[in-house]
Order: structure tokens, then C-alpha cells, then sequence
């Protein structure tokens, strides 16, 4: 989550301090826990037919950050275990799913939740990156690469990206990655964020330089702040941003003086969000994006509260062969 604070910043001492004692709550939190979730393989959950030879098509997906810190230290409202077990039912709806903090509830995530192919957990806090994708399509290929650089708490964890290849027709595929960016706004986060997205192109040009792409996660960056160079990483990886594209009228936010970023849950779909989900077609796929949605609704408790303390996004993409 992109944090401003409306007052200065205290002394470096005082952060030393803190990350002292996150760090031992982080510990102590992994003592009670007492184990590294197992995660879940990738064999199918019930048969689905052969992939055939399709030539267009169409796809849902949804990123969503779910707040999978252990609930002693979450800052979501509801019981994390149950919030994370109805999410991984309800997400069951999107064809390709990018979730970040899962952490110490990916059982739970996973319980209910009907995705054929699905990413295997690294772990709990503090042994995993947090990210894992879940896919109707088959996963045939991933990896995971932590940031080089990093700020406070999220030094804590191998925070990073993941990528996978997804297969979506016989002779098909897309990259997807998934991201969660340094968060904060303090200066030294925020160099730490944009060498975040320098490292994240650079491995975009050399492992998928001419393929499609899809690029969903939080990347707690806006283009508003000043700050943040999200913009410059979007025109440097020749990327479509849904919202922008669908939602903006296909232009970016100017930059905004005295920035504040809006509230994780306040978004609607005319506010840009953290959580983003970028695109990019190539020389033989085309991608067509529609119905950018902030999915309010879907991912409340009975009582209205929210699953998480993130807003999931979702977007539809029909997809074309240029020469089949």
C-alpha cells in the first residue's frame, strides 16, 4: 500500500527502531506459526478438454493484493483465515488470477478455490515473495525474482516479481508476470520503487522482448506523484494500461502538486489504483481489452466489510492471431 504522511518524517534512528521491532514481531509471528504453508500443485482439479487450434478468443482476469500477512500484524479488517478462504472461491469466476501477499494463508486460498493450474507457494512470512498466479489455462513455465532493491518492511521478504507462460489455444501463449513494488512514499522508498520497475523492464527486454504480455499487480506507484516514474517504465516497455485506455480516455493523469494517493478501498473505476493491469501485444497476438471494473461488491464479508484491505481489479481481453 502507498502510504502518505501528512507530517515530516522522523529521525533515521527512529526507523531503525521500527524495522527493529517489525523484524521481531515478524520472528515471533513465525515461532507461533510454527510451520511453511505447503501450497498446492499444479495438477488439474477436474478434467478440462484438449486445447485446440483457436485462432481468437477471450479471456477474464484479476489482480488482487490480499492482505495475507499473519493476522496479528494484518492491517485488514476481517479474520484473515475465513477472508482468504472466501477469496479463493470467488476469484474461481476469473480465467487468470495474479494475488499478491499470499502469504501464511495460501491453504486457505487454495481450499475452495477451482483454478486448474496454480503457482506452488514458497511459504510463510518471512520465506515468501507473496505472489502467486492461478490460471483456467495451462501454466507452462514460471519463475520468481526478488528485487535487488529494497526499503524497510519489505526487506523482510523476498519481495518481487513472477513470471508465467500461459498457454491460451494450441499454438498460443502469453507472458504473465506478477508484481508487488517497494511501497511507501518516503524518499528512499520511492528510489528504491523506481529501481524496482528499472529492474522489471530490463528483465522484460531481455526474457520477452517481442511477446505479448500481461503485467497485473500492485505496483503502489501513481502517475500523479511526482515521485514515481510509472509512466516512463509504461512508455519504455511499450505497455497499454487498461485504466488509462478504458477509463481515462487514453490519457495519463498530470502531475499533481502536494500529491496525496487515494485511499486502497476508496478507489472507484474513474480513480487510478495502485493495483494496475498492463498490456502489450506483439507481432502475432493482438490483445483488445473491455470492461475494466473495480470489484467492490464480489469481495465483501455478508456484513459489507471488505476481504481485504485492497480492491480487486478485473478486466476482460479478447485476443486475435494476426496471421493464423
Amino acid at each position: 500500500m502507498l502510504i502518505s504522511f501528512p507530517y515530516s518524517l522522523p529521525p533515521k534512528s527512529w526507523h531503525r527502531q521500527l524495522l527493529l521491532m517489525i523484524s521481531c514481531g515478524l520472528v515471533l509471528v513465525f515461532i507461533l506459526n510454527g510451520k511453511r504453508v505447503s501450497g498446492s500443485l499444479t495438477t488439474p482439479l477436474m478434467v478440462y478438454p484438449e486445447l485446440t487450434d483457436q485462432h481468437e478468443g477471450e479471456f477474464s482476469v484479476l489482480t488482487y493484493n490480499i492482505a495475507g500477512l499473519p493476522q496479528l500484524i494484518s492491517s485488514a479488517k476481517s479474520p484473515r483465515a475465513a477472508s482468504i478462504r472466501t477469496i479463493g472461491k470467488r476469484i474461481s469466476d476469473f480465467d487468470i488470477v495474479n494475488v499478491q501477499e499470499d502469504f501464511n494463508y495460501n491453504e486457505d486460498l487454495y481450499a475452495e478455490n477451482t483454478h486448474p493450474y496454480r503457482t506452488i507457494s514458497m511459504g510463510g512470512v518471512p520465506f515468501s515473495d507473496g505472489l502467486s498466479t492461478l490460471s483456467k489455462y495451462p501454466i507452462v513455465a514460471s519463475k520468481r525474482i526478488p528485487w535487488t532493491d529494497c526499503s524497510g518492511a519489505d526487506c523482510l521478504t523476498p519481495k518481487g516479481f513472477s513470471y508465467t507462460r500461459i498457454q491460451l489455444a494450441k499454438q498460443v501463449y502469453l507472458d504473465v508476470y506478477n508484481v508487488h513494488a517497494t511501497a511507501q512514499n518516503n524518499p528512499t522508498a520511492v528510489a528504491m520503487r523506481n529501481k524496482n520497475l528499472a529492474q522489471f523492464t530490463a528483465f522484460l527486454q531481455t526474457n520477452s522482448p517481442c511477446n505479448a504480455l500481461l503485467i497485473m499487480g500492485d505496483f503502489n506507484a501513481n502517475y500523479a506523484f511526482a515521485g514515481d516514474q510509472i509512466g516512463d517504465f509504461m512508455q519504455q516497455s511499450s505497455l497499454f494500461d487498461s485504466w488509462v485506455l478504458l477509463q481515462n480516455k487514453g490519457y495519463l493523469p498530470a502531475l499533481a502538486e502536494n500529491f496525496q494517493a487515494p485511499a486502497a478501498l476508496g478507489i472507484t473505476d474513474a480513480v487510478e489504483s495502485i493495483d494496475k493491469i498492463y498490456f502489450r501485444n506483439s507481432d502475432e497476438l493482438i490483445l483488445h481489452p473491455a470492461d475494466y471494473l473495480v470489484q467492490k461488491g464480489l469481495f465483501v464479508t455478508e456484513s459489507g466489510i471488505p476481504l481485504s484491505d485492497h480492491c480487486a481489479i478485473s478486466l476482460r481481453l479478447k485476443w486475435k492471431l494476426v496471421n493464423p
